[in-house]
């Protein structure tokens, strides 16, 4: 790819940017939400058309004229939202377009798809895969798999990943990691793209940094000489040193949230903990360990079997959403583009829906009082570009996240509980982010941090709780938690609780 340019109103996304591939290797493509990633691969993918500069493959030029053409070109994208129908069965998904027929009745041949289906799924280190389950039923690493089998299946020689491993487990990240190596030795090039440097530099045969929407460096790293700053600097442009906030001075105020013995069938049991204003309280643990679950139940998304919770020592019954936005609760989800955001509507719309009182009169949106709310909240959590009409669903990651948070910023919360909230963020606005969570507990909000980063949970945390299986299995002071205590609580190996 060379030179491509590409504009949107208001917006240069890419501005003379070259990018090449060589057979076989494993590229990164890394930069700040906004650098620009994701339009280059669409354009590569066929979804968007460069306004300038040229493609070439094998030396020949080409141009892309939809997502088909490329793919049959060899190019298949992955993206972070799965291009799968989940009314479908694996083998479906897998076919689809090149179904298998029978000779004389031209029904779907289900029985030959499902067996080749089933025998490409143990090439790719997956025996015993069950391809009649339709998608809807998989977890998302079973999706992510039959995405690759597709790929494969249409004889991709290009693949391109997008945050491939942001919801998967270790295991399930190992498991990924080995057939990527798998998929190199047959001759397929992999373009990888993530927020996770330490795995960029573990996979990456070479990696191109992009900022603002241009070239910055593509660094060789067959010898495993570039390190995380290298690339961070590239990408910010500047040297980031203090990435996590100082709290060693923090004080806390009363005590807002106790939840006592709270238990929900299927998903957690016998969960307990306390929140003090000012305090950044963490969960940590594996993938499906329930802390979702609990924080879901907390904002009244479940109702809880037993247990009891007190907000500012009084009994509080939520057993509905309304419920717990009345009780001051704010609830930053895991799932920001599924449940945090509606896509279709504008920065603007999206920003006010949970203070949507406070820009109204009987029912009638005062434009004012919108503009001066979007405008308070763009400028205080620096969202780029400010771009208030522009769709959601254009922003980068970093800047969606932003939102949700002035979101509920907006309703003044007491406690606000944020799961995941960097997942999918580059590590700029991760800072920034960072630096916001710090500044509401300061202010004397209540905040529990919810990730499966262990160095996130250390640095911004000043406890820390571990489920394992549903249950609370270590408790850590900010003193006493390491990472390897961390893990191991994880794991539930962890005995005696400390504190």
């Amino acid at each position: 790819m060379e030179n491509i340019h590409k504009s949107f109103p208001g917006v240069q996304a890419l501005q003379s940017v070259s990018f090449d591939l060589l057979e076989g290797e494993v590229h990164s493509l890394v930069g700040e939400n906004g650098a620009g990633k994701s339009t280059l691969m669409k354009i590569l993918g066929g979804v968007y058309f460069p306004e300038e500069g040229q493609i070439f493959l094998d030396g020949n030029e080409i141009n892309f004229k939809s997502p088909r053409d490329s793919m049959d070109n060899g190019v298949s994208v992955i993206y972070q939202e799965f291009n799968l129908v989940p009314t479908l069965t694996v083998a479906e998904n897998i076919f689809l377009g090149k179904e298998y027929t029978k000779k004389l009745s031209k029904e779907l041949d289900r029985k030959s798809m499902n067996r080749d289906a089933s025998a490409l799924m143990e090439k790719l280190g997956l025996p015993n895969f069950d391809c009649s389950r339709y998608v809807r039923k998989l977890s998302v690493a079973q999706q992510q798999m039959v995405e690759i089998a597709k790929a494969v299946f249409n004889k991709a020689r290009i693949l391109v990943m997008d945050e491939p491993s942001a919801v998967l487990s270790q295991t399930e990240t190992d498991l990924l990691f080995a057939l990527i190596q798998d998929l190199k030795t047959k001759g397929i090039t992999i373009i990888y793209i993530s927020h996770r440097l330490t795995e960029v530099l573990e996979l990456s045969d070479r990696i191109t940094v992009l900022r603002d929407g241009q070239f910055v460096i593509t660094f060789d790293n067959h010898e495993k000489h570039i390190t995380e700053d290298d690339l961070v600097n590239k990408m910010v442009g500047r040297d980031i040193s203090d990435i996590y906030p100082d709290r060693s001075d923090v004080t806390f105020g009363e005590k807002i949230l106790e939840v006592k013995d709270i238990s929900k069938a299927g998903m957690f049991s016998h969960i307990s903990f306390d929140l003090h204003a000012g305090e950044i309280l963490g969960f940590s643990g594996l993938v499906g360990a329930g802390r979702t679950e609990v924080m879901k139940a907390l904002f009244g998304s479940y109702s809880i079997d037993e247990g009891e919770v007190s907000i500012h020592g009084i009994p509080a019954k939520i057993n509905s959403i309304p419920a717990a936005i009345n009780h001051g609760l704010a609830l930053v989800p895991e799932d920001r583009k599924g449940e945090g955001l509606i896509l279709c509507l504008s920065m603007s719309q999206n920003m006010i829906l949970s203070g949507i009182k406070k820009v109204q009169n009987f029912g009638v949106l005062l434009r004012k009082s919108i503009n001066e709310m979007v405008g308070h909240y763009t400028e205080k959590l620096d969202i780029r570009p400010s771009l208030p009409n522009r769709k959601i669903k254009d922003f980068s990651g970093g800047n969606q996240q932003k939102v949700v948070i002035a979101k509920w910023l907006a309703n003044n919360p007491k406690i606000m509980i944020l799961d995941e909230p960097t997942r999918g963020v580059d590590v700029g606005a991760k800072v920034e982010i960072y630096k916001l969570i710090d500044e509401l507990a300061k202010s004397g909000m209540g905040v529990i941090f919810v990730s499966s980063e262990q160095l996130e949970i250390l640095g911004m945390c000043d406890r820390v709780f571990v489920l394992h299986n549903g249950e609370i299995s270590g408790e850590f002071s900010k003193e006493s938690a390491t990472e390897e205590l961390l893990l191991t609580a994880a794991a539930g190996l962890y005995k005696k609780k400390s504190l």
